[in-house]
């Protein structure tokens, strides 16, 4: 089954997590109609190639063309030409972008798919999704109905009171008009006497008016100071959650639905209150309410409209290298990042353009850095409606770059103890907003950003942005690293798996995790509550090892991405076991029963134990050198399993490897990401690399592995005979045993 087809089949939830990050990034039409040709595009490698990227960018026209003159139904036909004129637009100038934001599309559909067959959450997650969340959403969407209902009926006050006083004012003059000699009459009595009871009535409402109006701002202000801005600031804290590999960032879209008729509120208040001075300069008399409570009003109003549109204007794609989508936060020098502002604010009277202006570390003055930076490209540009969205106001910022400021005679200002990774930095912007006569100041910053100089520090620099947006949730915290937090276990075990989902397609299961937390944190009886440092994760070297976790954990992590994707994927890989462990597991397994797991003392390798029986019945099990990108380089993992041989002394070569624990057949497992043999129409004999180890000594219970070797699998048998056990061995590594 395709990926695509999978994702058909995902359940409601999961499809609108889909369905969100479709919308923000990729025209859905096309993943659906180009299903199969995009799932066969190595969109990861082409991300990192600018020439490679440039080809499928004409070769997806080319496709969609061709889709359009086979669609039959006409707006179907009419649809697919306008979403290829908007690919076009969008990524002529950046194919590179585009390869990265379908290669990021593709991985979290992966990653999707594994979660929604993964039944136990973190305790982040949880929180994120229960139903106290959901029930104070609903709340506040009903507070914002009768808000908007409120307002309906102090407007048909207002009205009301219109026609009250256009009543009286035509009463009124009349009676002045007429004769002075007929004022005493009876008739002129009465229409006196009704006219003050008139002028009381509309006293009266227009101090119930007045009541309602500020009833009504005493419920926006609540509104604003507690639900409102929880979910502002619930939604940043996801956003900080996303950004280091947790769940999907969703519920923008709501969040300016709430500003927006909040905004709307406050603006038809302000109009009321204006139609309020224009009946006082019609009619007024002592004790006139309006002129009394009405400036008041307007103040509180002016004020609540000034902080609701003030916090609308935030950061809706933090920044983010489109080479490295998984890992926004971390910006190298020289190389273009990415960022997008949003105004949540959506109003007929502001769909005019707002210049914003980019300022890279306008607060940081104050604070010791190594290094100071300044933007280069288009760091000032219009905030305008989205075409192809919603309409919301909003600028995206596709061409920025960082270069470090040169200092005079080579100084490079104060150093500072923290390394380059650790010094955190800020992106703000600014626009001035003006509608009605009320002009602010907008302003708003990006989460703090990690800037290297060299992708080998993009490790360290990742593993700041994770421990920053896991443990606290200041923005303007830009010295956290002068005395870092620790994490518990509970916290960090959730993050490191959401590493693995997020940026390989499939998260750590319990087992997995554990074997993490023992190494990191030794055997606890109640590993959860306790604590780990941030120099123990990242800064300090495993004992005995001249790495620290953290890096011997991302090293893993490429080494997926790069050459063992699909079988990460499939769960075929256990990975994180254990040397005991994994005897424990195979010791009563039949023999030739394996598992894959992750070298502990190589960075980024992966190895196989297989078990075996001697002839006096005892178990051995055997493990062969760690294969790292070196060696996969060369041939695919699921081939060197397929392929692998064992030679004792001179007898036939074999393959040891036949059920993958727990117990599947091997090609069952791994035969459909087998490559494909050579045609034997060929007029050459055909060859294979095969991996090959030798046992010089039936015992030992580890074997080495030979460089691969090309030969035929018929010649394999010919060539040992010819071949003395001694020249064998030469070309053979040590026994090693991991």
């Amino acid at each position: 089954m395709t990926q695509w087809k999978q994702v058909q089949h995902l359940e409601i939830k999961f499809l609108e997590q889909v369905d969100h990050f479709y919308d923000d990034n990729f025209p859905m039409e096309i993943r659906q109609f180009l299903a199969d040709w995009i799932e066969n595009q190595d969109w990861d490698a082409a991300s990192n190639s600018e020439s490679m990227a440039t080809v499928l960018f004409h070769n997806l026209l080319s496709q969609l063309e061709e889709q359009c003159s086979q669609e039959k139904m006409f707006l179907q036909r009419h649809n697919l030409k306008r979403i290829k004129q908007q690919i076009e637009v969008k990524y002529r100038a950046n194919p590179l972008h585009m390869a990265g934001v379908i290669s990021n599309c593709l991985r979290e559909e992966r990653r999707i798919i594994a979660t929604s067959s993964m039944l136990e959450q973190g305790p982040l997650e949880t929180s994120m999704q229960n139903s106290v969340v959901f029930e104070r959403q609903r709340n506040l969407e009903n507070r914002v109905a009768v808000i908007r209902s409120s307002v309906l009926i102090i407007e048909q006050g207002v009205k009301y009171l219109e026609d009250m006083q256009d009543e009286f004012d035509f009463r009124f003059k009349t009676l002045q008009s007429r004769d002075p000699a007929e004022r005493n009459n009876d008739h002129v009595r009465q229409e006196v006497v009704r006219l003050q009871d008139m002028l009381n009535t509309l006293d009266y409402k227009r101090k119930e008016t007045l009541g309602k109006m500020t009833d009504l701002i005493k419920e926006i202000e609540s509104l604003m100071n507690t639900p409102l801005n929880e979910e502002l600031m619930d939604w940043k804290r996801r956003q900080q959650i996303t950004c280091i590999g947790g769940p999907l960032l969703t519920g923008l879209d709501q969040l300016q639905n709430w500003f927006t008729l909040t905004a709307q509120s406050l603006f038809q208040v302000r109009r009321q209150l204006d139609k309020l001075e224009e009946l006082v300069m019609k009619v007024t008399y002592d004790g006139d309410p309006i002129p009394l409570e009405k400036p008041q009003l307007e103040e509180r109003v002016k004020l609540l409209t000034y902080h609701l549109i003030k916090s609308s204007f935030v950061v809706e794609r933090q920044p983010c290298m489109p080479t490295h989508l998984q890992r926004p936060l971390v910006i190298k020098t020289g190389v273009l990042f990415t960022t997008k502002l949003r105004l949540l604010v959506k109003l007929p009277e502001v769909n005019y353009q707002l210049k914003v202006k980019t300022t890279f570390d306008k607060y940081v003055k104050e604070l010791k850095v190594k290094d100071t930076f300044f933007i280069l490209g288009t760091a000032t540009k219009l905030m305008d409606v989205e075409e192809f969205s919603n309409g919301c106001l909003s600028v995206e910022f596709r061409h920025l770059q960082l270069k470090e400021r040169k200092y005079v005679n080579g100084s490079k200002g104060n150093e500072g103890p923290l390394f380059v990774t650790e010094e955190l930095h800020s992106i703000s912007f600014e626009a001035q907003f003006c509608i009605q006569g009320l002009t602010i100041d907008l302003e708003t910053s990006s989460l703090p950003v990690v800037v290297i100089s060299n992708v080998s520090q993009l490790p360290g620099g990742w593993a700041s942005v994770i421990w920053y947006n896991l443990l606290t949730d200041d923005p303007k915290n830009l010295s956290f690293f002068t005395s870092p937090p620790p994490a518990t276990w509970s916290q960090l075990s959730e993050v490191l798996s959401w590493q693995f989902s997020s940026f390989v397609g499939r998260g750590l299961n319990n087992e997995q995790l554990g074997m993490l937390g023992e190494k990191l944190l030794g055997q606890h009886i109640s590993r959860n509550e306790c604590q780990v440092h941030w120099s123990k994760f990242c800064k300090e070297n495993i004992p005995g090892k001249p790495f620290s976790f953290w890096h011997w954990l991302d090293s893993i992590l490429e080494l997926i991405k790069k050459y063992l994707l699909p079988l990460w994927v499939d769960g075929y890989i256990m990975g994180f076991v254990s040397k005991e462990t994994e005897r424990v597991l195979l010791k009563e397994k039949e023999p030739g029963t394996f598992l894959l797991r992750f070298s502990e003392s190589h960075l980024g390798g992966i190895t196989f134990t297989w078990v075996d029986q001697s002839e006096n019945g005892e178990v051995k099990f055997n493990s062969v050198e760690p294969y790292t990108k070196s060696r996969l380089t060369a041939l695919p993992f699921a081939d060197i399993i397929r392929d692998y041989k064992v030679i004792v002394d001179r007898n036939v070569p074999e393959n040891p490897l036949k059920l993958l624990y727990p117990g599947i057949p091997k090609d069952d497992a791994f035969g459909k990401h087998y490559n494909s043999q050579p045609s034997t129409e060929s007029q050459y004999i055909p060859s294979v690399f095969i991996p090959v180890s030798q046992f010089t000594n039936p015992s030992t219970a580890s074997f080495s592995s030979l460089d691969l070797l090309p030969m035929s699998p018929g010649m394999f048998d010919e060539l040992t005979q010819k071949l003395s056990p001694v020249e064998i061995e030469t070309a053979m590594s040590s026994p090693y045993s991991e």
